[in-house]
């Protein structure tokens, strides 16, 4: 039987966070985070990860289904490790697998290269090294850009982004349902303070700490992504002690161009 995905909720510093979930309550616990996205990049997956783990997809403050609204100092690659893992500890957590994709993907290295609490490390598509912010990520740090930026502006950019992160075609369905957080004002200026406060340092700073590590790690990677190149994968396998690539085709959300290459990938990571 395959296992339902379902959306909770966990109080975090006073606020309810939301996530995906599927698996069962005994199962080894595997957080999943999202960087520009949402959890929703991570629900094609979720059912034959949670035949293995608990599986607990996260929203950050201000994204998805979550309250909050993230403001610049609080979104910064450090400031949301401290919010996962007040998270973890909300969720009963001690110790848990850890993935990520995008920028979620270098929150997961901040939090395995700092916090001792991760035993696997996943990063799908994710940021590294000077590997970010991509221009139209950059261009939020003038604040008067941010302060521009409406609503019907977000959805624009967002319905672009979304496109050029997946190899296939989107029906109208999935692609509104990607969308449908960023009706809501506030999450459009938590999408903006989280791209004000990307800054490659906190990735390029993390590479000694990972590399003393050594923590068993497994990039997934979408083959043709145009924003985090793959290039960057055979960087960090190269550099980084413990780490190995499996290439899947697909873009920058290779999770709906090959659910079941990238599910199989991170099973057999968690499992090895």
């Amino acid at each position: 039987m395959t296992p339902l995905v379902s959306r909770e909720q966990v109080e975090v510093d006073g606020t309810q966070l939301s996530y995906l979930a599927a698996g069962g309550p005994g199962g080894r616990p595997l957080l999943l985070l999202h960087g520009t996205f949402w959890s929703r990049v991570w629900q094609p997956v979720l059912p034959a990860l949670g035949g293995v783990a608990r599986c607990i997809a996260l929203d950050l403050p201000g994204f998805g289904a979550s309250g909050g609204e993230l403001d610049v100092e609080h979104a910064t690659v450090p400031a949301l490790a401290r919010t996962v893992l007040a998270a973890a500890d909300a969720l009963g957590l001690d110790e848990f697998d850890l993935a990520g994709h995008d920028i979620g993907g270098g929150v997961a290295q901040h939090v395995a290269a700092t916090s001792g609490r991760v035993r696997r490390l996943v990063l799908m598509n994710s940021v590294m090294f000077d590997s970010w912010p991509v221009p139209a990520v950059e261009r939020f740090r003038d604040p008067q850009v941010r302060a521009a930026t409406t609503v019907e502006d977000m959805l624009g950019a967002r319905a672009t982004a979304t496109r050029g992160s997946v190899l296939r075609e989107l029906g109208e369905e999935e692609l509104a349902d990607y969308l449908s957080p960023w009706h809501d004002p506030a999450r459009v200026r938590s999408w903006t303070a989280l791209a004000a406060a990307a800054d490659p340092k906190y990735t390029l700073d993390l590479v000694p700490a990972l590399q003393e590590a050594a923590l068993p790690t497994r990039l997934v990677w979408g083959r043709d992504d145009d924003f985090q190149k793959i290039g960057n994968a055979h960087r960090y396998v190269e550099e980084i002690p413990g780490a190995d690539l499996v290439e899947v085709d697909g873009k920058h959300i290779p999770a709906e161009d090959s659910p079941a290459a990238v599910a199989e990938a991170i099973v057999d990571h968690l499992a090895d």
